[in-house]
């Protein structure tokens, strides 16, 4: 009886460790699990077109060629992927690639060349309007800028075919860089119909991870592709990108093990997560800036007639400039940012250290100079009042902001009282995000506060171009034909070393004319759990080859 009473209190113990082990093991399984603030719209690269959906469609289907970054030179570096080889003629106006023979779709069909030709059909038609539409400016393309696939391919076998561009273009790998989709899939489905259609049709991938499940404003679950040539039995099993829109929860789950990864982590939350034993931290440099944006147009004149009249504040760069002096970018970037980021002076972004002008430095906080330089372009204080007047004007201005932004409305206060300091009278108004951007893009605000992600490369004439319907992003209306012509030349150039001192001469202008006024450079502030390994943050994303992660 003894021995039986021991007997049963063993197996009872050990039914309660064995099942407080299982408890413990969807922590310790081989799987990451990354907090995004928002659900996806498309999985689909066609489609793509916020970062989240980004990230997770290059996980799902393959390009041609792939990316790594060279930190000693601030660029990019290629390596093969679809395309395991390849051979540019002499004038690189055409590219034979060599595709590999090993990849399949996730139902079974092979990936070839017919898949390739069909990928750039569709991204380019006008009746998808892909997120790529418009990008192939340096391809053979017909009037409504949809690839002419006659003059533009030679497939000579499935697996092997010649891309040609037009004569004079600067072709390079980021014209064929982009997910590819199957053809045997999508043939049969009309154009117009694509955006409705691939909502009911189930992915068919051939990426590093296959779609598990999607569960609408909760989860999208990805799971290893097992067939995949990228697939290693030591790398994760399942990456869950969850759903936590608020920010609050977020770091309580990051706290607790819930979720193994977080990005955007405020300043001053940072230091009490750093206690944390089981985290490690990193910070992604310099691809995001904030500014004051003034118009350097008249946006009454621009909104009734499209005529270029200078803004009777911004329009002057003496006037800009000053303010530049007037604003104590320092303070906001110490106080808030708690220096996790650094001041800026152009729109090149640090992590190009090859093509940032070194020479420039920031223009100091200096009210002094500001008032000097006010003072040169005809603003005279009242000393009644204390405000500057010139011909009877009083520079007073309205400076809007999106709501919600706690960043934002820190860094509006602070300009607020600096501008007070020397003379100026500035409001602040809060508008709705959807209102202030629609006012934003539509160039009809005086001053605002807003910020830009730089892409890689960086596409500069988009947003300081001076003819303003080639040019969407440049809501500040800045106008500089010396600055047109680099812009032409960057895009124009093939040399990597003649664009670097293209965008140098490009800052100097820049930074003469302030358009803007530039604050800061952000640093992205991250948290990840200590159990992956293999983490390797790059300036292209924190997922950037992520199927090379491993738990411990």
């Amino acid at each position: 009886m003894r021995n039986k009473l021991l007997l049963s209190i063993l197996l009872i113990f050990s039914i309660l460790f064995l099942s407080s082990c299982g408890k413990k093991v969807p922590v310790r399984q081989n799987r990451v699990v990354a907090a995004i603030s928002s659900d996806i719209e498309s999985t689909n690269p066609l489609f793509a077109f916020n970062i989240d959906e980004g990230t997770i469609s290059e996980l799902l289907y393959l390009s041609l060629v792939q990316h790594g970054w060279n930190f000693s030179t601030g660029n990019m570096t290629t390596s093969p992927m679809l395309a395991k080889s390849w051979d540019w003629n002499k004038d690189s106006s055409s590219i034979t690639l060599n595709l590999r023979d090993d990849v399949k779709w996730s139902d079974g069909q092979p990936v070839t060349a017919a898949d390739v030709i069909f990928s750039f059909d569709v991204y380019s038609d006008p009746l998808v309007q892909s997120r790529l539409y418009g990008s192939f400016k340096d391809f053979y393309t017909d009037t409504s800028m949809h690839v002419d696939l006659k003059k533009t391919f030679n497939e000579i076998s499935p697996y092997k075919l010649t891309i040609n561009f037009k004569k004079n273009t600067p072709a390079s790998f980021y014209d064929i860089d982009f997910p590819i989709i199957p053809e045997h899939v999508y043939k049969n489905v009309s154009r117009k119909d694509f955006v409705t259609a691939e909502k009911e049709i189930k992915p068919v991938t051939d990426g590093p991870f296959e779609l598990a499940s999607w569960n609408k404003n909760q989860s999208i679950i990805l799971s290893a592709n097992t067939k995949s040539f990228l697939y290693n039995s030591n790398d994760i099993e399942e990456l869950i990108f969850k759903i936590v829109p608020d920010y609050y929860s977020q770091l309580t789950q990051l706290k607790r093990g819930e979720i193994d990864f977080m990005q955007d982590i405020r300043a001053d939350d940072y230091p009490l997560l750093k206690r944390q034993d089981d985290l490690n931290f990193t910070s992604l440099k310099g691809r995001e800036y904030d500014y004051v944006g003034w118009n350097n147009l008249d946006p009454e004149v621009y909104k009734q007639s499209k005529k270029i009249v200078p803004n009777k504040l911004f329009g002057s760069v003496v006037v800009r400039t000053a303010l530049t002096y007037a604003i104590n970018r320092g303070e906001i970037l110490h106080e808030f940012l708690d220096n996790h980021g650094e001041v800026a002076f152009g729109p090149v972004a640090p992590i190009f250290s090859s093509a940032v002008d070194t020479s420039l430095k920031p223009l100091p906080y200096s009210p002094e100079k500001a008032k000097q330089l006010l003072a040169s372009a005809g603003w005279k204080e009242n000393k009644s009042t204390g405000l500057l007047e010139k011909n009877g004007r009083v520079f007073s201005f309205t400076l809007d902001i999106p709501s919600g932004n706690p960043r934002r409305e820190f860094a509006a206060t602070v300009i607020q009282n600096n501008l007070r300091e020397i003379g100026i009278k500035m409001n602040i108004e809060k508008l709705e995000p959807e209102v202030f951007f629609q006012k934003m893009f539509a160039r009809e605000l005086n001053a605002w506060m807003a910020g830009w992600s730089v892409s890689i490369p960086p596409d500069l004439k988009q947003f300081w171009y001076s003819k303003l319907d080639d040019a969407p992003l440049n809501v500040a209306s800045y106008q500089n034909k010396t600055a047109d012509n680099l812009l032409d030349e960057i895009e124009s150039s093939r040399s990597e070393n003649v664009k670097d001192e293209l965008y140098k001469k490009f800052q100097e202008i820049i930074y003469k004319d302030n358009p803007v006024t530039f604050l800061y450079w952000i640093d992205n502030l991250m948290a990840y759990n200590k159990r992956i390994k293999n983490f390797q943050l790059t300036p292209l994303g924190p997922f950037h080859h992520c199927w090379n992660w491993s738990i411990r």
